[in-house]
């Protein structure tokens, strides 16, 4: 990997593309400091240094922002909304005829299908920085303890605050479909990693205070290991070999080759486990709002706080993990559908060798997902589950790096942005098989 970033710094094309997508990164962890209108930054930063972080949903938009949603700054929404946004529109896409209608017309469909989730990312950035300001106004509810962290709380200090954050949120939009277009790799995804791998140090620092240098030195070399594993399931897919017939069209003959259909183990990427996360969250949002300050609260209010709150509660456990399962299953389900492949193959001249075109195709197809949604649901379980069994044994910080949805964003994103420099460079330096 080295190797492939040094040959490309030496490539003038290549260099000027990393160094404009390095660039935007740095602006955008600076637009990460810098807080928003109306908040007073020496405050929240001492309610974060005095209060534990949070976790559940808040704490994955939190790790996505790059911590700049507790830090109220100008992007403390992230790439948050844009995320939501574009799981919402490939779920329309199986509900609302016309989006599955956009699906297939190719180049002219999937850019109008980008204009509705940019118009929906901002309408969900104006509703999440509505609710963040909220919060703000109630700080005990994102930290215990924490009372008064606005400067002035007037309505047009609001107003301005939602303004702000809305506006960060279309300027990181605009940034990452820039670095698209003009740097390496897929913008949003470096944006993301950009955003988890500047936690990293400060989870493992904070480790290192807490538990001292044999501790930190077994989960760094534990964190090797998980790497490589993530590596290893990531990279691997199951290749169902294709053969088409030969058919003659006029007076060419067209067919008569061999391919396959790739299919991951981990099909559904990190969807399950923001869905999962974001579900759970739901129950402790309610009981946030109904929690009584001077007496005792509810009884349902006191179990949502006892046992869906802390995230190294086996029952908190046991629910993350079947709502993985389920979602795992159900975004598979969704996004790979095995009679349109058959039907397809069919059109085309394609078959299975040992299976019949058409139906039989469709239920083979349907038999090996099915198999490996249920290895790649599980894994996906066991990864997530990393971060929980750390806070539970260790005692570690909830952001606990190795594991989770940042270990497998900072590997998924890492190998494609490789495979992309490599592929460029093959471009401009093709060797073949002499040397």
């Amino acid at each position: 990997m080295l190797t492939a970033f040094g040959r490309a710094f030496k490539t003038p094309d290549l260099r000027k593309k990393l160094l404009f997508t390095l660039a935007i990164i740095a602006i955008y962890r600076l637009g990460a400091h810098v807080p928003t209108p109306g908040v007073s930054y020496s405050l929240v930063q001492q309610c974060i240094k005095n209060s534990p972080t949070n976790s559940g949903f808040l704490g994955l938009a939190n790790l996505f922002s790059g911590g700049a949603l507790l830090q109220l700054s100008v992007f403390a929404l992230g790439i948050m909304p844009y995320i939501t946004a574009s799981i919402i529109v490939q779920l329309l896409t199986v509900v609302i005829p016309r989006f599955e209608t956009l699906k297939k017309e190719g180049q002219t469909g999937q850019a109008k299908m980008t204009q509705y989730t940019r118009y929906l990312t901002i309408g969900l950035a104006i509703l999440q920085s509505a609710t963040l300001v909220t919060f703000a106004q109630n700080p005990g509810t994102l930290w215990q303890g924490c009372t008064n962290i606005m400067v002035d709380d007037s309505l047009f200090t609001i107003a301005l605050m939602v303004l702000t954050m809305t506006a960060g949120t279309g300027l990181i939009m605009w940034l990452g479909e820039l670095m698209t277009d003009k740097g390496i790799g897929n913008g949003m995804s470096l944006l993301i990693f950009t955003s988890i791998a500047s936690t990293f140090p400060g989870a493992l620092w904070l480790i290192k205070q807490q538990k001292g240098w044999f501790t930190f030195l077994a989960i760094v070399a534990m964190g090797f290991v998980i790497i490589a594993l993530v590596v290893f399931v990531e990279q691997s897919t199951r290749r169902i070999p294709v053969q088409y017939a030969k058919r003659m069209v006029g007076r060419q003959m067209y067919g008569g080759t061999s391919t396959y259909i790739p299919i991951k183990v981990n099909m559904a990427n990190v969807i399950p486990v923001i869905f999962a996360s974001s579900l759970l969250a739901l129950p402790m949002m309610v009981a946030q709002f109904n929690r009584n300050p001077t007496g005792r609260s509810a009884g349902w209010v006191e179990w949502i706080d006892g046992h869906l709150v802390r995230g190294d509660h086996p029952i908190y456990m046991a629910i993350y993990t079947l709502l993985i399962l389920f979602f795992t299953f159900f975004y598979v389900s969704i996004t790979f559908n095995p009679e349109e492949v058959a039907d397809n193959m069919k059109r085309y001249g394609g078959f299975i060798p040992g299976i019949r075109a058409g139906r039989p195709t469709a239920e083979y197809l349907q038999y090996v997902l099915t198999r490996i949604t249920v290895v790649g649901a599980i894994y996906l379980a066991a990864v997530s589950l990393i971060p929980l069994i750390a806070v539970a044994a260790i005692g570690a910080n909830q952001n606990f790096p190795f594991g989770g949805t940042s270990i497998i964003i900072i590997v998924g994103v890492g190998l494609e942005t490789v495979k992309q420099i490599e592929a460029q460079l093959h471009q401009r330096r093709y060797e073949g098989f002499l040397r």
